[in-house]
């Protein structure tokens, strides 16, 4: 059996479900069926939905949160290789460059 690919969703789209299941009154796992989605992935954006209207437990993080911390991870990754090189380079002509 082939694994199922992983499919990506916009933004829009996501809020577009969590605010269908909010309007409908029906289930989240019935809603998920319906639109042929996994229950975990709706169960997952209707939480985010609800930390991102500040209803969310203390310390849980929004999304814009989540994509600035991204941001600063590659951006710190980035900074590491860069200074990792310069040491190395710095050690090489240190030497003499042989």
């Amino acid at each position: 059996m082939e694994p199922r690919k992983r499919r990506s969703f916009t933004r829009e789209y996501k809020a577009e479900m969590v605010a269908l299941w909010k309007r409908s009154g029906k289930s989240i796992g019935v809603i998920s069926k319906e639109m042929g989605l996994t229950e975990t992935s709706l169960r997952a954006w209707v939480k985010q939905a609800e930390i991102d209207a500040g209803k969310g437990p203390p310390g849980a993080m929004t999304t814009e949160e989540r994509q600035e911390n991204t941001r600063l991870r590659r951006e710190l990754k980035q900074m590491t290789m860069e200074r990792d090189f310069l040491r190395k380079a710095a050690a090489f002509f240190a030497r003499g460059g042989k």
